[in-house]
């Protein structure tokens, strides 16, 4: 069974994230999920967005890489939207990274100080006309990333919704977020420690 490192959104800590940390959990996994606003929820996503940059990502990226200080370094690193920052920088920078989910974006491979290790597995779950994940560059960047190696994978969903797992929500996509926990499953079933 593997051990998971699970990041927010720009909502927070909400039902959300954590029913879907509990399906990995129901598998056998083992999830932790950091809370990087320390607390707050937000409704909307111009709201949480809105705190977000108040606090400043780069301050909410550090907070989540001191999350995994306490934690073995034979992590998956997993993000949904802005918790993909931590959890794609945790994964290309601090050795023992067994793989990378990220949900709903994707930066860059060269906005952290390695290129992505070798043989390291990554999923990218995203809905195709999603305007953050299209117009912000994330798509772009996830092709890019994904590009002529076999144990990297994207994964378009029908759809527009940015948060589609998030659970309780109008953009709430139960198909979707069906096939998405069957692949995340499949895929931490498949690594090797």
């Amino acid at each position: 069974m593997a051990e998971v490192l699970l990041f927010h959104h720009a909502l927070g800590l909400t039902e959300g994230v954590s029913a879907f940390a509990d399906e990995l959990r129901r598998a056998g996994h083992t999830v932790h999920v950091p809370d990087l606003y320390e607390g707050r929820t937000f409704e909307d996503l111009e709201a949480g967005a809105a705190y977000a940059q108040e606090v400043g990502f780069d301050v909410l990226t550090e907070r989540g890489v001191r999350a995994a200080d306490s934690l073995p370094r034979e992590l998956v690193y997993a993000g949904f939207s802005l918790g993909v920052l931590p959890a794609q920088k945790l994964a290309q920078t601090r050795d023992g990274a067994l793989g990378a989910l990220l949900l709903s974006a994707c930066v860059t491979e060269s906005a952290f100080d390695r290129a992505w290790p070798e043989g390291l597995p990554i999923q990218v779950h995203a809905m195709e006309e999603d305007p953050f994940f299209v117009d912000d560059g994330d798509l772009a960047a996830a092709r890019e990333l994904v590009a002529d190696a076999e144990d990297r994978e994207l994964f378009l969903y029908p759809g527009s919704a940015h948060l589609f797992a998030e659970r309780g929500t109008a953009s709430f996509a139960p198909e979707a977020t069906d096939v998405c926990v069957e692949r995340v499953l499949g895929f931490l079933a498949g690594l090797k420690a």
